[in-house]
């Protein structure tokens, strides 16, 4: 950080609903975590739907947790952007520090200033999601580099938690100080963990879990993002971190952005093992909750119940596998092996991805099509042209 310059954070759930509680506990955990090293909260900003904490299926109304018998991390997070503010619009303009409303907090920075950015949710290639809209890899580029033109930080350095998260980041620019750690790679899925049996749902994400961990127990002025990286690394067994951006950034100590976790937070984070459990691929969630309800019901019609809820997510999934296998197969060079999108024009596929949504599968109805997109993202990728693909899923749709 250069002198003078203020630390300034912004954390984002891009999920609402129960069964996506992690997301908001992941926002929660990492909101304690900043406040305890000194930020203060003028220089945070939070957004995520807040359907959590007081929600109906909570067995512990004003709590959540992030770890199995873990603290409450709900006290005292700020309530900047919630239910419908939440949304891809809002979180650019906070970033860039245009106020949509005189009341809504924003990152005013200067050059002088750190930002770090931490996002939690559902992802494709080229896609993050929201609760009801949709944040795409072309907009997030555009705008972080239009914030270095108009010198809006003198660093910044962005986690992001979801499913092929590398994918947003394999056209950000090398040389603006921006660096960028992902939980899995352009052709992953990212994996939740600790399936909570009273709670009947998951409680944290694989990658989130050992970055805050790491965070809590080490000395943030003697390690740095590159350190964290390579820790991630060789923690995860899941899904494979990447980096993007300026490696100078990540060289830095962590305490240029979050500042120094106390001594007494290190030991005591310390003492506490991390141990993941119940990993499983995001996308296999719902299906994983609604079997666990099954296995621990002893309510027959209760059980019966949540097999049809079961058959009928099956029959969703088998819908959507079978449109897009049809679209498919109009592409008979279309292949499966991964794929590079560091080439690939981002607006065309944003253009054709919410074709699909709008024609197809909304997926912030259905979110198991948004794992589909894909197979855009690749056509795309391989330059197939954008009105050929909107051709195609038109004339599919209509079948």
């Amino acid at each position: 950080m250069a002198a003078n310059g203020k630390h300034w954070v912004m954390l984002v759930a891009g999920s609402k609903t129960w069964s996506n509680y992690r997301h908001q506990a992941d926002v929660c955990h990492a909101y304690q975590i900043i406040h305890q090293n000194g930020i203060p909260d003028e220089q945070i900003v939070v957004m995520m739907y807040d359907d959590i904490a007081n929600n109906d299926d909570n067995p512990y109304p004003g709590n959540i947790i992030n770890r199995p018998n873990g603290p409450n991390v709900y006290p005292g997070v700020p309530k900047d952007y919630t239910g419908g503010d939440v949304t891809p619009e809002n979180f650019l303009a906070a970033l860039k520090g245009e106020r949509q409303n005189s009341q809504k907090k924003v990152i005013s920075s200067g050059e002088n200033d750190t930002i770090f950015i931490y996002l939690s949710d559902h992802g494709s290639p080229g896609i993050f999601c929201f609760p009801n809209n949709t944040l795409h890899a072309n907009d997030l580029i555009e705008t972080i580099k239009e914030m270095a033109r108009n010198k809006k930080f003198s660093k910044m350095v962005i986690y992001m938690e979801s499913c092929f998260s590398a994918s947003m980041f394999t056209q950000l620019p090398d040389n603006i100080h921006v660096y960028a750690v992902t939980a899995a790679g352009a052709n992953e899925r990212s994996y939740a963990c600790y399936f909570d049996p009273v709670r009947k749902t998951y409680l944290a994400d694989v990658f989130s879990a050992l970055w805050m961990y790491y965070t809590e127990t080490n000395d943030l002025d003697k390690v740095t993002f590159l350190n964290q990286f390579s820790y991630l690394q060789q923690a995860m067994n899941t899904s494979h971190p990447c980096c993007f951006g300026d490696m100078t950034a990540g060289e830095k100590p962590i305490s240029e952005f979050l500042r120094n976790t106390p001594r007494s937070i290190q030991e005591s984070a310390k003492a506490q093992q991390l141990v993941l459990t119940d990993l499983t691929q995001a996308h296999e969630v719902p299906f994983k909750i609604l079997e666990n309800q099954i296995n621990i019901e002893t309510d027959e019609d209760r059980k019966q119940d949540l097999i049809r809820k079961l058959d009928a997510l099956h029959q969703i999934k088998a819908k959507i596998e079978g449109t897009v296998e049809t679209i498919k197969r109009h592409f008979p060079d279309f292949a499966h092996e991964d794929e590079d999108y560091s080439q690939m024009d981002l607006h065309s596929f944003k253009t054709v991805a919410e074709h699909f949504r709008t024609t197809c599968f909304d997926w912030h109805e259905e979110e198991m099509a948004l794992s589909h997109t894909h197979v855009f993202a690749r056509l795309c990728a391989r330059g197939v042209k954008t009105e050929r693909i909107i051709e195609v899923i038109t004339k599919v749709s209509s079948l």
